[in-house]
């Protein structure tokens, strides 16, 4: 990543490998401090991007660097499958009433595709609260591409054939789990339900939606 004294913007960076192995380099959105440089992986701030998408756009990302996005899960694998280095995930949230929530996952990383890309974290600091934790391990799903470890998936009284079919949105769902940022952006803090909207369970409890979600990544 760039210098923190770099100015945000959209750089082309190289996942560092062993030599024998070369893979195309990718653009990102640097999000860049005074201390330090992260890699946005997704950003959400209004309607004008769906999220709901299959299994290919979440594979290679969509929307624009520079606005609402999603990076892609092979891009994410690949910069976080370097051994050398130590991954933080970010996520920050924004609430309708001006507030400002975070959490950070040490060791952060994505399996390939043969592992559904599952998600790996670590410790977590923050005041958001730890809301990734039951979903630590699981495989990512979208509404063409089922593992979500439920079966049924259970809301309240009513039973899912998969917690797609309740958010609408891919995600490291894990019995639908108390995390879900990619679901259906809502102008007001109420949503309909846990099944509309971006949620962080422990920061605000169900059904709140997020005003605007970030997720950013930094290695050591």
């Amino acid at each position: 990543i760039q210098k923190p004294y770099s100015p945000c913007g959209v750089y082309e960076i190289q996942p560092s490998f062993p030599v024998s192995i070369s893979e195309p380099p990718f653009q990102v959105y640097c999000e860049m401090r005074p201390a330090d440089g992260w890699i946005v992986i997704q950003r959400r701030s209004g309607r004008a991007v769906s999220f709901n998408k299959g299994w290919a756009k979440y594979r290679f990302g969509f929307g624009s660097l520079k606005f609402d996005h999603w990076l892609g899960l092979e891009n994410i694998h690949l910069l976080t499958k370097d051994m050398t280095k130590r991954w933080t995930l970010r996520v920050e949230l924004w609430d309708h009433e001006g507030g400002f929530a975070f959490a950070e996952y040490r060791d952060f990383k994505l399996g390939d595709e043969r592992t559904a890309y599952q998600l790996h974290v670590g410790t977590y600091s923050g005041n958001a609260g730890d809301a990734l934790h039951d979903q630590n391990g699981s495989g990512f799903s979208t509404y063409d591409r089922d593992n979500d470890n439920c079966y049924p998936c259970i809301y309240g009284d009513i039973a899912f054939n998969k917690c797609t079919s309740k958010h609408g949105s891919g995600w490291w769902y894990s019995g639908c789990g108390s995390a879900a940022l990619n679901g259906e952006w809502r102008s007001s803090a109420d949503s309909v339900g846990w099944s509309s909207g971006l949620h962080w369970l422990t920061w605000k409890g169900k059904p709140y939606s997020a005003k605007a979600t970030r997720m950013m990544i930094m290695s050591d």
